[in-house]
């Protein structure tokens, strides 16, 4: 795999133009004068985070005694209880948070940006040739430059749908996430019952 076949595979994953309804929705709860510090702040700590898990997550996974499949099945989890409060909203969000109360790392940084799926194909690439981790940087940064750009012009996107089509599409995307978070569960049962499977 190249670098820009790789920055595309993990731009892909990433989605941010499906994770542009969620972070508005969250965004909207917080101060206006504060929304772009507090998203700018978001996307460093999710690029920070994955390029710890490009130079660093197999051996972490390792020292804790983890197995990949653990961050899908906690990210499924994660990503499962945000839907839900997409789909029947409450006081405070998607993320349940107090009125005006920020957002730190989770949900925006983890999982939605820095998903289970963007931290497993970063491990796998790093896994995959060791000796070409400056390449892999390139497309990370390439990939989240791009998202990052899509994201902090989330407002242009606001005033497009207005309040009763953005209402309309968090619940949609909630709907989705509901099986993107089931399908990522299920993912990590599957692969873990595999590696038993091949123990056994």
């Amino acid at each position: 795999m190249d670098t820009f076949s790789a920055a595309v595979m993990l731009f892909l994953i990433m989605d941010p133009l499906g994770n542009l309804p969620i972070f508005a929705s969250i965004l909207r709860h917080i101060d206006p004068k504060k929304r772009r510090r507090v998203l700018i702040r978001e996307l460093l700590f999710a690029l920070g985070i994955m390029l710890l898990f490009l130079f660093a997550g197999e051996a972490i996974l390792n020292f804790l005694n983890l197995r990949s499949e653990s961050v899908s099945i906690a990210g499924g989890i994660i990503l499962f209880l945000i839907a839900i409060r997409m789909i029947f909203p409450q006081p405070g969000g998607v993320v349940g948070l107090a009125a005006g109360e920020e957002p730190f790392i989770v949900p925006m940084a983890i999982p939605l940006m820095a998903g289970p799926s963007v931290l497993a194909a970063l491990i796998l690439l790093a896994h995959t040739d060791s000796t070409r981790m400056l390449d892999w940087t390139v497309a990370l940064l390439a990939a989240w430059g791009v998202s990052a750009v899509i994201l902090l012009f989330y407002k242009v996107f606001t005033k497009v749908l207005g309040e009763k089509g953005l209402t309309a599409v968090e619940r949609l995307m909630g709907m989705v996430l509901v099986m993107i978070s089931v399908q990522m569960f299920l993912d990590g049962i599957a692969s873990y019952m595999a590696h038993m499977g091949q123990v056994n």
